[in-house]
């Protein structure tokens, strides 16, 4: 038997890709498809045309209850910021499990949240949330009713550094420059992603203080056990999608090529989505594009690991994650259906 699936946020970037990804899955009928609200109800290939005659599936643009509670197991929110909080109470209510793509279930310090975003509408779920980054709380996944799903900054940035802040072997302070695609922005129009704007450009944005550094911060300071402060400094280049990721640590000591080439290999042997490059060389976005897959490259630099990650922002950055999440949360095999 299938798992039932709904995507509430069907129509935009993070949707189409998820609809994208769940189609080709061989253990997933998605049942329920839900635009925004000022969006008339359509069919999938009206909103992604690469569907049509792959799966008939109206999108409506409000929620049927009823429906959702009789024909979904798990509903997927891929919905804006602020918006998913207001249909989580209701999806738990029916005793639904929901992997939400926004960040208002990622953080444990619920002040943070509401410094970045907007005052939380329903707190009360923030202590059952796991945060859905398989390759440090697959465990705690495994179990999970309610998943926030990282976001694809902080998924490249802690995926390169979580072995050297675990194993404590950098300062506290750490600089992090990231480079992505326009579809990262989403799909409303804004002076800065309009094409005359973007074409043969690129430049820093929201500088010190973009919302997923304080995101990338908790994380890291979990995981290390200290206080970790972290300089970021997103930047948006002209292609669709893909993240590339350069963060700079402080060895406290020093430490030897082939050192950091075993502690990488080692603390991701298991992880089917973490590729290790050779030692000194970059990955890139081309190789990780419409892939769930996280390469990683390092170089020592004096006194400084040097750590670079590619990642597709659409797919380990968002969709392809949440996929991911619910294969762990099902017992499904983790790598259907990218592998």
């Amino acid at each position: 038997m299938n798992l039932k699936v709904g995507i509430f946020g069907i129509s935009g970037s993070a949707g189409e890709k998820l609809t994208e990804i769940l189609v080709s899955h061989p253990s997933v009928e998605i049942t329920a498809g839900y635009a925004a609200p000022d969006e008339d109800s359509k069919n999938i290939d009206k909103i992604i045309p690469r569907l049509k005659d792959v799966i008939n599936l109206e999108c409506k643009n409000k929620v049927d209850w009823e429906y959702v509670e009789k024909n979904c197991d798990l509903v997927f929110l891929a919905l804006p910021h602020s918006v998913s909080m207001e249909y989580v109470p209701q999806l738990r209510s029916i005793r639904k499990k929901v992997i939400d793509l926004s960040a208002d279930f990622r953080f444990k310090d619920i002040e943070i949240y509401e410094k970045y975003y907007k005052k939380h509408s329903c707190p009360q779920f923030i202590k059952e949330a796991v945060y859905g980054l398989p390759e440090l709380y697959r465990e705690e996944i495994k179990n999970a009713s309610l998943i926030g799903n990282p976001g694809c900054y902080p998924t490249s940035v802690v995926l390169a550094t979580a072995p050297l802040v675990k194993n404590g072997i950098v300062e506290e302070e750490i600089i992090a420059s990231s480079v992505s695609g326009v579809t990262g922005a989403g799909k409303k129009p804004s002076e800065s992603n309009i094409f005359i704007k973007c074409n043969e450009n690129i430049k820093a944005y929201k500088i010190g203080e973009h919302r997923h550094q304080p995101e990338i911060e908790e994380i890291l300071s979990n995981e290390g056990k200290r206080k970790h402060k972290v300089l970021f400094v997103p930047h948006l280049a002209p292609y669709d999608q893909g993240i590339l990721s350069t963060v700079y640590l402080k060895a406290k000591k020093e430490i030897k090529k082939n050192e950091i080439v075993e502690l990488y290999n080692e603390f991701y042997k298991n992880e089917p989505f973490v590729r290790i490059m050779e030692y000194g060389i970059s990955p890139s976005v081309k190789d990780v594009r419409d892939t769930n897959f996280c390469d990683i490259g390092f170089k020592i630099v004096d006194d400084y690991i040097v750590v670079m990650s590619a990642i597709d922002n659409l797919v380990k950055g968002a969709s392809g994650q949440a996929v991911q999440n619910m294969n762990i949360m099902y017992g499904f095999n983790e790598t259907i259906p990218f592998i």
